[in-house]
């Protein structure tokens, strides 16, 4: 410190800072928010505390300076601890028989009918599933609508109540021999599955749609929301996110079979929700992802949406698409069994 100018100083101390966050950050997978629900908010900005520990890991290098060594060590720390924040190799490999998943928040379909600046075609977010072509589709907030443009021969669609139109879904090229709901209760959110036969196997399909953080950053209100309030609104979503989790883990572990679990955790996998549900599974992005994976539609890279499978699954390919049918993107990857 004694070498360092006044500003950079400043800088450092605000390094170690940030550095300590995200140490601290490393402890969130292991705390149920339920215990300390403000401690889980920081698991939203976890990408944010790698970024900027990368940032400041670049400055004291130019500047040859042994401070780099702090946030070098905190960044190292997660690097073999923490899921990955970035691919550098992918796999894309694929074979006939494997099923092509996609998961995909379409935000009621609010946005899948607009035109892009083209005179001689539509493009549309219904036009773009009809391209990829998955197997099996799975749908969080789900909108009925008589200009739903999907066409496939078996869906389970479960509509919040009778008399509502919002709801999730899901769609497939497989017969659904059997499907239910877990009905969640004061909420809009919920899980449903189906169970698919392809061939000899009958495979569980999941959809997942966790509690809504409800901060909508890209409306003209947002920021004007007492931030105490807007805390305790956040911190009684990680709550509600953990009874729905162990919901899930209860239901789920009744099912010995072939399962794909898909949806909109509305967390990162940086959060206790995310490791309790991806224990004894793969994450395809992690398995065959390449890049950041982003999913939701937000200046940083936040990844929330997720195409999970039993240990005994083969991911061969992963993608995240750009598409801006929705706030959130659409996920797809083709997954074969061993």
């Amino acid at each position: 410190m004694k070498n360092l100018s006044f500003i950079d100083k400043i800088f450092y101390l605000l390094n170690s800072l940030l550095a300590t966050l995200l140490l601290l950050s490393y402890l969130l997978p292991f705390i149920s928010p339920s215990t300390i629900p403000f401690f889980a908010v920081l698991s939203l900005f976890v990408p944010v505390l790698i970024i900027i520990n990368l940032v400041f890991f670049v400055y004291w290098l130019i500047k040859l300076k042994k401070q780099a060594f702090l946030s070098a060590f905190v960044l190292i720390i997660g690097w073999f601890s923490s899921p990955p924040f970035y691919k550098i190799s992918s796999r894309s490999s694929s074979l006939n028989s494997d099923v092509k998943v996609m998961s995909y928040n379409v935000k009621a379909f609010d946005l899948f009918t607009n035109k892009k600046n083209d005179a001689e075609t539509e493009n549309t977010g219904f036009t773009f599933i009809k391209d990829k072509d998955p197997d099996i589709l799975a749908i969080q907030e789900y909108y009925q609508s008589t200009k739903i443009l999907l066409s496939y021969p078996y869906k389970f669609i479960k509509r919040k109540n009778d008399k509502g139109k919002f709801g999730m879904a899901i769609y497939s090229k497989y017969k659904i021999v059997n499907s239910g709901s877990l009905d969640f209760k004061n909420t809009s959110n919920n899980i449903i599955y189906a169970d698919v036969v392809k061939q000899k196997d009958t495979i569980r399909v999941y959809n997942l749609h966790l509690e809504s953080l409800r901060i909508k950053p890209n409306e003209e209100n947002f920021g004007q929301e007492n931030s105490e309030k807007l805390l305790k609104r956040v911190t009684n979503s990680f709550k509600k996110q953990v009874e729905q989790t162990n919901l899930f883990l209860t239901h789920e572990q009744q099912w010995k079979g072939k399962k794909i679990i898909c949806g909109d955790f509305n967390n990162t996998a940086y959060s206790w929700v995310y490791n309790q549900i991806t224990k004894s599974k793969k994450d395809a992005f992690t398995e065959a992802g390449q890049g950041l994976g982003k999913t939701f539609n937000y200046w940083f890279p936040m990844r929330i949406d997720f195409i999970l499978t039993d240990e005994n699954a083969i991911v061969n390919q992963f993608k995240s698409f750009s598409e801006k049918f929705s706030d959130h993107f659409p996920i797809q990857a083709k997954i074969n069994w061993k």
